[in-house]
């Protein structure tokens, strides 16, 4: 018996990512693999980033397993019901059990089944597919499988909920060997002159923003040990030898001991590569700044979302605008680059607020920052405080949580001009040198603060 795991992202259809052109492997489903062939379960990774669903359904027939599991996120989720259609529906493929995982479906669990999936994952999914694969093939209580769903007599079960892996260093580590990574690493070296990679040392989230999804692993805060991060590193290094890595934990230095220890052990290990991470602005001070630094960190994402302290606190982010600016301030000082994410759109937010989101990046000066609107994600805190008010629900099947709107103070259309005016404006602050090219965001800031104030009346 053996397991196909894939996902539905096509870089070949996404345009906009043709663009950046920053792709990453699917580490989680690495992860899995990596468990799977530990405990001698046979695995196949089809990862269809290069690929195409072609490709896809022909390596699938090819190998007929009696297993797919696919990996289900808010972006590819139009894609995957596709796909298990047509797995569900052609003999062509042996009618594989198709198991679902990953953060769209813990909340959207009925729907999922309805589309054709027998099994839904909630939660981590090491563990759990291995066990479930396990009762599959010995015929055995599938109930008796913690953190599974699946339909009985047109009903959904759900079983007991799977406990978290508390001990992150029994997990093996991603099964890299399974896809073929340089397509990766030419892609970002070809694209951006150095190559990246993903590493991921924590499982969990101990804060509340309420506009974050904590579907697959929980508001909690497990991490491996620092020695066995530092060895992947040198492992990546020796194998690979990336320019860049991305660690892809929410909150790189929730854990000040941690990091000491990381410090330590990278240093120690001669496991230094150049990496960027993100973090919450009250979890640094100069001591962590400058671990960091000497660890091989050359920049730091650090959340903000809103230059408004009224938003802020709407969010729950509990934190202050003022310690978020001096936090990007600090770093840019020490020589690191910096980074800042900004949120438009909130409920409750008005001219007033955006405005300030403007003067807090102008004062904070982040290297980067990414801006998007607002969107409730099923299952956040967000989405249960604006339920009620929502104005457009399209057809679950062939949409995503992005294209759900809500009652907001003005017109949708005024957010997506703060959009404008908030990426405009910055850059014309930010830009020292250039006079024509000062002039032209001068005159695109001003168009968009004016469409902004027609669609504020709408």
């Amino acid at each position: 018996m053996s397991i196909v795991l894939t996902h539905a992202y096509y870089l070949s259809t996404d345009p906009k990512e043709q663009r950046i052109m920053k792709p990453y492997p699917p580490l989680g489903q690495l992860y899995i693999s990596g468990y799977l062939k530990e405990h001698g379960l046979e695995n196949y990774v089809f990862d269809t980033t290069f690929s195409s669903k072609k490709e896809q359904l022909s390596f699938i027939a090819s190998k007929k397993p009696d297993v797919v599991a696919i990996y289900a996120n808010l972006m590819t989720k139009v894609e995957v019901i596709k796909l298990i259609k047509t797995l569900v529906t052609k003999a062509t493929y042996g009618f594989p059990k198709i198991v679902l995982g990953g953060p769209d479906v813990t909340y959207n669990t009925e729907n999922y089944l309805r589309s054709g999936a027998q099994y839904i994952v909630i939660g981590e999914g090491e563990e759990t597919l291995y066990e479930l694969h396990q009762a599959i093939k010995n015929k055995t209580d599938i109930h008796a499988v913690s953190g599974i769903a699946y339909l009985d007599n047109d009903k959904v079960v759900k079983t007991t909920a799977r406990i978290k892996m508390k001990d992150l260093s029994v997990l093996p580590l991603p099964n890299r060997e399974a896809i073929d990574m340089q397509k990766y690493l030419d892609t970002w070296k070809n694209n951006h002159g150095q190559s990246s990679m993903t590493i991921s040392t924590q499982r969990g989230c101990p804060y509340t923003c309420k506009w974050c999804s904590t579907a697959v692993y929980g508001q909690s805060y497990r991490r491996r040990p620092a020695n066995l991060v530092a060895q992947e590193l040198a492992m990546l290094k020796q194998n690979y030898n990336p320019d860049t890595i991305w660690f892809v934990d929410d909150v790189f230095t929730v854990s000040h001991k941690w990091l000491a220890e990381f410090h330590k052990e990278v240093i120690q290990q001669d496991a230094i590569i150049p990496f960027e991470c993100i973090t919450r602005a009250e979890r640094l001070n100069d001591e962590v700044l400058q671990q960091l630094k000497e660890a091989g960190c050359y920049r730091i994402w650090i959340g903000a979302e809103s230059g408004s302290q009224k938003i802020v606190d709407a969010m729950d982010r509990r934190v202050k605008v003022e310690t978020v600016r001096e936090a990007i301030q600090k770093t840019n000082q020490l020589g690191i680059e910096t980074g800042t994410f900004i949120m438009v759109g909130y409920p409750g937010e008005d001219e007033k607020d955006i405005a300030e989101t403007i003067h807090h990046l102008k004062v904070a000066n982040p290297t980067h920052f990414t801006i998007t609107v607002a969107y409730p994600i099923k299952g956040t805190s967000l989405y249960n405080e604006i339920e009620n008010d929502i104005t457009i629900q399209p057809d679950w099947n062939t949409s995503t949580d992005r294209d759900i709107d809500f009652k907001r103070t003005y017109h949708r259309k005024f957010y997506d001009f703060a959009v404008r005016r908030i990426v405009n404006e910055v850059n014309y602050f930010k830009n020292r040198n250039n006079l024509k090219e000062k002039l032209k965001l001068k005159v695109k800031s001003i168009a968009a603060l004016l469409l902004m104030k027609y669609y504020k009346l709408r």
